[in-house]
């Protein structure tokens, strides 16, 4: 299921920077869809195939996810700029390059089960969920949650669920996962999180004290226990325990 890790010599990544089809989890109004596809087009061979991403089921979604409707209407122009960009509540959507980087590095196949920690947008859900992966994504702030679901829904994605509740602690009753994504930086992994994924499967996340710089990884449980590989500098926001409803 799973090949070698990813290398990657030099890269800038996180929330801000120093084609084959996709799975079964493309929603109707995404396959319809052609809104902004140009603009998505130039996002891929600019930002991602240059930079190393080259999975073309990872390019497919990439190009299937309407990434504009996932934002506020304020900065919805800018969906395609290779940077992040606020959604509300101190946090942002993750500029393309990172959320692609991401999705290669967890290698989510159709049919799998993926749990990620930090909902957002529901954008990087979304993405998954073009791999033909059942998504499992939990949200701290609960306005931030609901209207990730609200959009989520409204583009047909249902094999996508939302929680709202406190991403340290995992979703045990959903749990092993084959894949595991964390869109904010913990200090450390939490081993709750460790414990729940499976065999052969990938944990993707930043990792470190710094609200400057972290140190992207990636965990992968064998049998004989966890490998952990070191990717790249990146800069993420902290990931906060517990939650809040707005």
């Amino acid at each position: 299921m799973r090949g070698g890790l990813l290398a990657l010599l030099i890269a800038f990544g996180g929330c801000r920077s120093k084609p084959a089809p996709a799975g079964e989890g493309r929603s109707e109004v995404t396959q319809r869809s052609f809104e902004r596809e140009d603009e998505r087009a130039q996002m891929i061979s600019r930002q991602l195939e240059t930079r190393g991403i080259d999975d073309p089921r990872v390019l497919a979604a990439m190009l299937a996810v309407p990434r504009h409707r996932f934002m506020p209407a304020d900065v919805a122009d800018r969906a395609y700029e290779d940077r992040p960009q606020p959604i509300g509540h101190d946090v942002t959507i993750s500029q393309p390059y990172i959320v692609a980087l991401m999705t290669q590095l967890a290698q989510v196949e159709a049919g799998e089960t993926v749990l990620e920690v930090g909902t957002g947008s529901g954008y990087q859900a979304a993405v998954l969920a073009e791999l033909g992966a059942t998504v499992f994504t939990i949200e701290r702030i609960g306005a931030l949650a609901r209207r990730a679901e609200a959009t989520l829904r409204e583009l047909g994605y249902t094999k996508v669920e939302v929680r709202h509740g406190d991403g340290y602690a995992g979703w045990v009753e959903r749990a092993p996962f084959d894949a595991i994504l964390l869109t904010a930086a913990p200090p450390s992994v939490p081993e709750a999180l460790t414990d729940q994924l499976a065999v052969g499967g990938r944990l993707v996340a930043p990792v470190g004290r710094d609200r400057g710089w972290q140190q992207l990884v990636v965990i992968e449980r064998s049998r004989e226990g966890l490998v952990r590989e070191r990717v790249l500098d990146v800069s993420f926001v902290p990931m906060l325990p517990g939650t809040t409803p707005e």
